[in-house]
């Protein structure tokens, strides 16, 4: 099977997860947006999180992820729905677009894994990077990925030169989310949903297109101390 088709397997099973796991009431734009704010909650108000907290107030974007899963027997699968949200111009928070993050590999592994993954995206090069390119990330997108990995303690410091850092909150066998190999692809649908027909990453976080309610408490969240 071609990476291109592996890829493509796991984006489909990731669908069909969330349409699954998602209550009938609420879209499931909205549920995501509302799992987003609690992971990022979560996060911050963990006792090791100064690497994390340190980071946001001069974050040009982040991507939340609130539950990226990870099993394998023999073939390895990892993705979860999430969104990417950046600062206007005037450095307030804007609204979100929505992404996958999958990936896939071959090997002997067997055990299973889901984490909240973080991603802090630190310039507006690397945010310009993983909405005009999406791709794999680090040197596909033309930036540096640095990883703190299952816990959020001592890995990081503001002075790296990463310009994505991720943090994770891990459980289960693997112990921890690889970035290596993975990939952001939009998630058009989900776009839809919440703003129309035609909203595009590019016109809701970089040209400040698109506006809703749904994500005031996210971008409060985000702008909290």
């Amino acid at each position: 099977m071609s990476l291109v088709r592996r890829f493509a397997t796991v984006l489909f099973a990731l669908a069909a997860l969330a349409a699954c796991t998602t209550g009938p009431k609420v879209p499931p734009s909205v549920a995501l947006i509302q799992d987003a704010q609690t992971a990022l909650q979560r996060i911050k108000a963990a006792p090791d999180s100064k690497d994390f907290t340190d980071l946001l107030p001069r974050a040009a974007g982040i991507a939340i992820f609130p539950a990226v899963y990870k099993a394998g027997f023999f073939v390895g699968a990892e993705g979860g729905n999430g969104l990417v949200i950046g600062r206007d111009a005037a450095g307030n928070w804007g609204y979100p677009a929505f992404y996958v993050l999958g990936g896939g590999s071959f090997g002997l592994q067997i055990g299973a894994q889901q984490s909240a993954v973080i991603l802090v995206i630190r310039s507006r090069k690397a945010l310009e990077a993983v909405i005009k390119h999406q791709g794999k990330l680090g040197p596909d997108a033309g930036v540096a990925v640095g990883w703190v990995g299952a816990g959020l303690q001592g890995a990081v410091t503001s002075n790296l030169g990463f310009d994505i850092v991720g943090f994770s909150t891990s459980r289960g066998l693997y112990g921890g989310v690889s970035l290596e190999g993975s990939a952001l692809v939009r998630r058009n649908d989900y776009n839809a949903e919440l703003y129309g027909t035609g909203a595009t990453p590019e016109a809701i976080i970089l040209e400040n297109k698109y506006k809703t309610d749904k994500a005031d408490g996210l971008r409060a969240a985000l702008a909290a101390k």
